[in-house]
């Protein structure tokens, strides 16, 4: 049988970019194929600041986000709103939602939404350290800003009896964004007015 690739070593590289989410066996060899015809300097550069990534980025202590220290720059700017928390599900959001620059206040990261059939429960997510910032005070309203789909009206729910106890406004953003969209795929100027028009949760 003839050896689908002419290098072992390039199969080797194809085999593991193309377990990136997304990329294909093809679309790997591209890739591959391009880093080959590049300079020393350029591959080593690439996978030093993979590796650094890897190895050194953090989460902020506070919200989840990723950081480069302890604390995240949004929740150490003393610019922002501290008094508002923007619950979302991962950290694509965070950046999709600071890109329509229209929210100051600061996030909570939950890394994930509660999702049974994927096994995922609430203990699998940062629901506790949310419940936790919003007892220690200072907090006067969380935003939901979960996609619309059914495990993040599951997790949307969840969040808003276990904020129940606490005096504390508890809204999601407008539905302007479809049924089933995920945040980060959603354009910047419709998120932008589903945080402005954001209603609250009790009266959906």
């Amino acid at each position: 049988m003839t050896q689908p690739y002419p290098s072992l070593l390039l199969e080797k590289a194809v085999g593991e970019v193309s377990k990136l989410p997304g990329i294909g066996r093809k679309t790997a060899l591209r890739l591959v194929l391009h880093l080959l015809r590049q300079e020393d300097g350029v591959v080593d550069e690439l996978t030093a600041a993979l590796s650094k990534l890897k190895h050194e980025v953090r989460h902020c202590k506070i919200c989840h986000n990723i950081s480069d220290s302890d604390v995240c720059p949004i929740c150490s700017d003393h610019r922002r709103d501290s008094t508002t928390i923007c619950v979302v599900e991962n950290i694509q959001d965070v950046m999709a939602i600071e890109n329509t620059q229209q929210y100051h206040g600061l996030y909570h990261v939950l890394g994930g939404i509660i999702s049974p059939i994927d096994g995922i429960g609430p203990s699998d997510i940062e629901v506790d350290s949310l419940v936790k910032r919003v007892a220690e005070g200072g907090v006067s309203e969380v935003i939901m800003a979960l996609s619309s789909t059914m495990e993040g009206d599951t997790t949307a729910f969840y969040i808003f009896r276990k904020l129940a106890p606490y005096d504390v406004r508890q809204s999601v953003i407008a539905r302007g964004i479809s049924v089933g969209n995920e945040l980060e795929y959603t354009d910047e100027i419709t998120l932008g007015r589903s945080i402005l028009n954001r209603v609250p949760y009790d009266k959906l």
